[in-house]
């Protein structure tokens, strides 16, 4: 049986190590976010659940070169690391977009279109199958269950940024308007 070497401890394929390796500045800066999440929950019961959070919050997601780090922190092997992101919903392993449209699915929105607007979503951000954030991270579209505005659906924020009665027609001035502010941002 032959095995291939696809890469060390060290190779990462997530966008914080675009290059392919994880340098040694990038795992020195895993490390300062890590070590006072580490320092905080070592010894407690459900430790890595409550340390993944952390992380998230403080990166937005949970970077292979961060869970790789995590690993030889806690000696914890990586496997039981992916198990658990990979089990709960909440941990995502791809940065965020910068804007996050958030498309309400409860009755009421799904009654009134949000698949159409999900659709006509991913169209205008060219997202393919199984894509959530657009190829130059400033948009990622979520599906949520409900966000409590059942009188406006169909709904979606933008950051939590509401708009409601929503068309398919929409949809293309609302994605302008980010677009917009970003180059703004930008020149400004």
């Amino acid at each position: 049986m032959s095995t291939e070497v696809v890469g060390t401890m060290d190779t990462c394929a997530c966008p914080c190590a675009a290059e392919g390796t994880v340098t040694s500045s990038a795992s020195s800066a895993l490390r300062d976010v890590l070590a006072p999440i580490v320092a905080r929950w070592r010894g407690e019961e459900g430790n890595l659940i409550m340390i993944l959070h952390a992380l998230q919050h403080a990166v937005g997601y949970v970077p292979r070169a961060a869970a790789l780090e995590l690993s030889r922190m806690l000696d914890v092997p990586l496997a039981r690391i992916y198990e658990v992101i990979t089990f709960y919903n909440y941990f995502k392993l791809e940065p965020p977009g910068k804007y996050v449209i958030a498309v309400c699915t409860g009755t009421a929105c799904y009654l009134k279109g949000a698949p159409m607007i999900i659709d006509t979503l991913r169209e205008v951000l060219d997202l393919g199958e199984g894509r959530r954030v657009t190829a130059d991270g400033l948009f990622q579209v979520e599906e949520v269950r409900c966000l409590g505005c059942c009188g406006l659906a169909p709904v979606l924020t933008v950051n939590g940024e509401v708009f409601g009665r929503v068309k398919q027609s929409d949809v293309p001035d609302i994605v302008e308007q980010f677009r917009e502010r970003e180059a703004g941002v930008q020149r400004g």
